[in-house]
């Protein structure tokens, strides 16, 4: 079991209807899923279609998501900004991003099981307290020998005088059972120009 982390309390909670009316099944391993109704052909194609083929050569040691790097997409931007989040490469970073212009996120990741997976932010303004938060449902996915990607909404950089300077931000990588695998702080400078 992983542990939890701050963030996860931005997560909006489940109503209590839902909560009582909903008993998940038995967890299985994905080779007893894949033996499961053999007999069913429309089913067998069903899971076919969901697992992918090569959701028999996954590897399913270690954490059930993997995120692997995260990159900030901006059409005005002089070159691409990428995150490694893997190892030792996961240190506090900072990009400078221009004030009043477009972004997406692009999120690249690895599933070993079936997975919903949630992106949180937790945005600051330093030196003063949180100003705001996203939470973004990145869907579910099956698992999937290679890396898999989800484009985030667009945003818009905040713009003029009083907006420019330092973000903190704080974002977490969640799934649906609020297991955090991956949480990393990094910084935003909005400057007028991209220098």
């Amino acid at each position: 079991h992983l542990p939890q982390d701050p963030l996860i309390s931005l997560l909006p909670e489940e109503d209590n209807e839902r909560k009582l009316n909903y008993n998940p099944p038995a967890q299985k391993s994905l080779q007893e899923i894949q033996e499961m109704d053999k007999d069913d052909e429309s089913l067998v194609k069903y899971k076919q279609t969901l697992l992918g083929p090569e959701a028999k050569n996954t590897d399913l040691s270690g954490p059930n998501v993997r995120v692997t790097r995260l990159a900030l997409l901006c059409d005005d931007a002089p070159e691409p900004i990428t995150m490694d989040l893997t190892g030792t490469a996961l240190e506090e970073k900072s990009f400078t991003l221009q004030e009043g212009v477009k972004y997406r996120l692009k999120v690249y990741f690895k599933v070993g099981w079936i997975k919903s997976i949630f992106l949180y932010h937790l945005f600051c303004i330093l030196p003063l307290p949180p100003e705001s938060s996203m939470v973004c449902m990145m869907g579910s996915y099956g698992p999937r020998a290679e890396e898999q990607e989800f484009l985030c909404p667009a945003d818009e950089t905040p713009k003029g005088l009083m907006s420019r300077g330092q973000y903190q931000i704080k974002s977490c990588f969640v799934d649906d059972d609020k297991n955090a695998y991956l949480s990393w702080g990094w910084n935003i400078n909005i400057s007028k120009e991209w220098n």
